[in-house]
């Protein structure tokens, strides 16, 4: 049984795990992130990986991590959360643990484990999407990875949906992660129990009357109560995603659309507004195969074991 070590890196976390060949997580670990100081980042990793190895005979890491990676030359090219700018991430791990490493995308990551393992294992294209903060996304086509020419492909959330739109952290206006995200849904709320109207009384409740310190979590809680006005939260975040599905689907044409990400813990109060919205909106409905939209199955771990199981292909 071969086994290698994923790596999972965050703007709060760092977690790592030994998986085996069947991708089931054997071992893991988990740090804070040393976030504005990039060596300490790689130095952590470094002694996460040994504390692994001292236990586990592994043969290669593979490194998931958040921001835009040319990962044919394990280069991270921006990471905003990460203090890493044109970073030779590869190079300096694989100097730092003696062993072959690959880098790849955090959600690219989430993906690659959600088709071979989870969710997506039985299609041969598929599209994942992960809300959290902001909207990830990943790609796989015919059986592989899409990364682009550059290594930057499946940035889905700053695809532009709405021309003129929110500014988004990126600089543009309109990327669909302002309207698709959980920071989307946060925001809404506040707004909403800001507004004083009492249609907002159970998140006025649970945040205390303090709108500001209203949380995505509060409002899935207040959903699954049955409150109305969180259920209308998620169901109006569900709407943007499967509109945003459509058009994916137009240019991508995949089998099945995988939701991870912190709030897909909302469950069908979120996944079948995005599966109504996708079937509304989708080109030639009626005159093509439906789509499928299912919750992610990995959870946390998604990237952990997509980033070791992509490590394979470097032992």
């Amino acid at each position: 049984m071969g086994l290698t070590v994923g790596v999972d890196i965050g703007g709060t976390k760092i977690a790592a795990g030994v998986v085996d060949d069947d991708g089931v997580l054997v071992a893991h670990l988990r740090r804070e992130t040393p976030a504005t100081d990039p060596e300490l980042i790689e130095d952590q990793v470094a002694d996460l990986v040994a504390e692994l190895r001292a236990e586990h005979p592994v043969d290669a890491v593979g490194v998931a991590a958040a921001g835009f990676i040319d990962s044919r030359r394990g280069v991270v090219l921006f990471a905003p959360n990460l203090s890493w700018r044109d970073e030779p991430v590869k190079d300096e791990l694989e100097r730092r643990v003696g062993l072959p490493v690959r880098l790849e995308n955090d959600a690219n990551g989430a993906t690659w484990g959600e088709f071979r393992f989870g969710a997506a294992r039985d299609v041969d294209d598929a599209v994942m999407l992960t809300v959290g903060t902001g909207l990830g996304g990943g790609i796989v086509a015919h059986g592989r990875l899409l990364r682009g020419a550059r290594g930057i492909a499946g940035e889905l959330g700053h695809v532009r949906v709405v021309p003129g739109g929110r500014r988004c952290g990126c600089g543009n206006l309109g990327c669909w992660e302002q309207y698709a995200s959980g920071s989307a849904l946060t925001r809404e709320g506040r707004e909403l129990v800001a507004s004083g109207s009492p249609y907002a009384e159970r998140l006025r409740e649970l945040c205390g009357g303090r709108a500001e310190d209203l949380s995505g979590s509060m409002v899935t809680r207040a959903a699954r109560e049955g409150d109305p006005a969180a259920t209308e939260l998620l169901s109006d975040l569900g709407r943007w995603l499967g509109e945003g599905m459509a058009s994916m689907a137009a240019v991508l044409d995949p089998a099945l659309f995988v939701v991870g990400g912190g709030v897909v813990e909302a469950g069908d109060l979120l996944i079948e507004p995005a599966r109504a919205a996708l079937a509304r909106h989708l080109s030639g409905r009626g005159h093509r195969p439906s789509i499928g939209v299912e919750a992610a199955t990995l959870g946390n771990e998604a990237g952990m074991i997509g980033a070791a199981d992509l490590a394979r292909a470097v032992r």
